[in-house]
């Protein structure tokens, strides 16, 4: 069983409450429980946590569960961690943890670096397989979701401790380059020209497409400079080699306007595992994995059929001797645990190829490169919408080039600041960046991402509402509160005084943030994060309007200055993990 990314917080009040509950159940009343079944309460609810556990030990035991919510109540007795527990409806038990509890857990936290949120016990190397754009192809929406929850994760990943290692798997390699080196001599073997027209990476692939399917001479010419390509010969490797590196630059630009940390370092195209593709074949042959069928070496996995009710096979190299994606993955996989040591390896690829990775992974498996202890991951994602329903697409009906789509996010955040006044009124571009990118990724990660989205910026650019703007306005705000009335030096005396329901709920939310930090990481589900966050923010907003800090004395203005220090520190460190800026001002 793989270890977990996250550790138990040890301010997860619900834990505790359920330690306990646990505890006199088995103690006192006699039964044992697995799962005390303890939550936080719905809204308009009794209390700040709920259990159902009585509900269910009535309908296994026969009896009513209002009597059973009663009996567990009473045994609880009393608690340094929760008042007396109150029994509502058919038999749910409500916890409201006591005001010293709460200040103590939140005076810990508010001098600790890390916010309450404990390291991973046992840290992984983890790969990281993300972006995965083709080279002399423009990046599409389906790259730029791939890359914002790949970013994203690394960085929640190295939050807990662990080793990511970054995986762009271009694609680099394969017939397509035969056809791309042939035009590229064409346009001038090494001239400017030739360079100039693949900076335009849609219009050059389209231009050599169009003369493949036109021209039958540049047709054989193409399919005859693949195999030279695959043969190492020295001029198309060099036309090849140039074709990678100005798409390379162009992928760089993006990532750089996106501002996730993918580098050069990190691109690992389908053209380094080439030279490993015969060895794979040869040991999974060795090992008895491969049958041949009709000339192709396939491998058969246990519980795949294809509609038909037929064996499906996994072909490893083709009848006439090639190799394919399976092989090219089956490489990459090997490498990956082999050779970078992975402890995990994590794929951020779309949802439609969740049978191939299941099939990757069990074929992993089977071939003892990866035993039980091992977490290969398929982080499937959905698709970016256009306001119509449909996939994303320029009115004119093409695919929307990424850097139009960022470059109209920052203009648009320019544009929007500018109209909204206030400090962020004359916004530079340092600004508009970071509210025109943060709402681009904000609206993705804030999706759970195996769903589609729809791609709208009005509503992406929002200062109201679950956005980007909404929790930089708040980050923004404590900044501002802190030059109105001076920063608050927090140290081993700092202490908290919870007098309000708005302190109080702000508090609660506080403390909560090492637990759903933990859950993020957990299942590798960012918008458990972006939730968080904006239910943070919201109860922020509540306090802010509730309880002034300007003409309280000193013992309440410093505690709830104290109290906004935590919260801006937990907004801020929030968004950098989701790739996201916190600008000082708004």
């Amino acid at each position: 069983m793989p270890d977990s990314f996250a550790s138990e917080s040890p301010h997860d009040l619900s834990r505790r409450i359920g330690d306990e509950l646990r505890d006199a159940a088995d103690e006192r009343l006699g039964l044992e429980v697995d799962d005390p079944m303890v939550h936080r309460s719905p809204p308009a609810q009794e209390g700040d946590f709920q259990s159902s556990l009585a509900l269910r030990l009535g309908k296994q035991r026969g009896e009513d569960p209002a009597e059973v919510a009663g009996r567990l109540a009473a045994a609880m007795g009393e608690s340094d961690l929760v008042e007396p527990p109150t029994v509502s409806g058919k038999g749910f038990l409500n916890f409201r943890v006591r005001r010293e509890a709460i200040e103590e857990a939140l005076a810990a936290i508010a001098v600790d670096e890390r916010l309450g949120v404990p390291e991973a016990d046992r840290p992984r190397r983890v790969v990281i397989d993300y972006s995965a754009p083709n080279v002399a192809k423009e990046m599409h929406v389906g790259h730029l979701r791939s890359t914002i929850i790949g970013d994203a994760l690394r960085r929640l990943l190295e939050h807990f401790g662990h080793e990511t290692v970054p995986q762009n798997h271009l694609g680099d390699w394969g017939t397509p380059f035969g056809m791309l080196v042939e035009h590229m001599l064409d346009l001038g073997d090494g001239d400017e020209n030739g360079d100039a027209e693949v900076e335009d990476l849609t219009r050059f692939y389209q231009a050599a497409r169009d003369k493949f399917d036109g021209d039958p001479a540049f047709a054989e010419r193409s399919r005859r400079r693949v195999v030279l390509l695959q043969q190492g010969d020295e001029r198309s490797v060099a036309v090849w080699k140039r074709l990678r590196a100005a798409s390379e630059r162009y992928f760089q630009r993006i990532y750089d306007l996106l501002e996730v940390g993918l580098t050069p370092e990190d691109n690992v195209g389908e053209s380094f595992y080439n030279p490993m593709l015969a060895d794979v074949v040869d040991e999974l042959t060795s090992a008895g994995l491969l049958v041949e069928d009709e000339g192709a070496l396939c491998m058969f996995l246990d519980g795949y059929v294809s509609r038909e009710g037929e064996p499906m096979p996994m072909i490893v190299r083709k009848s006439d001797g090639g190799f394919n994606y399976d092989t090219t993955d089956l490489a990459a996989i090997r490498y990956r645990l082999r050779d970078l040591s992975a402890g995990a390896v994590l794929y951020v690829v779309g949802a439609p190829q969740s049978l191939h990775f299941q099939m990757l992974f069990d074929a992993a498996h089977a071939a003892g490169w990866a035993d039980e202890g091992t977490d290969l991951r398929h982080v499937a994602f959905g698709s970016v919408l256009g306001e119509d329903g449909k996939m994303l697409r320029t009115r004119a009906g093409r695919t929307v080039k990424l850097t139009e789509l960022l470059e109209e996010a920052v203009e648009r955040a320019g544009r929007l600041l500018r109209e909204r006044g206030g400090e962020g009124a004359e916004a530079d571009d340092g600004l508009a960046g970071a509210i025109g990118i943060g709402a681009v990724k904000y609206a993705d990660l804030s999706t759970d991402r195996v769903r589609d989205y729809t791609f709208a910026f009005d509503r992406m650019l929002s200062f109201e509402g679950n956005t980007a703007a909404y929790l930089q306005y708040a980050h923004a705000r404590v900044r501002s509160l802190f030059r109105k009335h001076g920063e608050p030096q927090l140290g081993p005396g700092t202490e908290v005084s919870i007098t309000t329901p708005e302190e109080r709920a702000l508090a609660l939310q506080l403390i909560d943030f090492g637990v759903e930090l933990g859950a993020a990481a957990e299942t590798l589900q960012p918008h458990r994060l972006t939730s968080y966050l904006h239910e943070l923010a919201v109860r922020f907003s509540r306090f802010y309007e509730e309880c002034p800090i300007g003409g309280s004395e000193a013992p309440i203005r410093d505690s709830r200055l104290a109290l906004s220090a935590a919260t801006g520190r937990t907004i801020r460190t929030g968004l950098e993990l989701l790739g996201i800026r916190a600008p000082e001002r708004l």
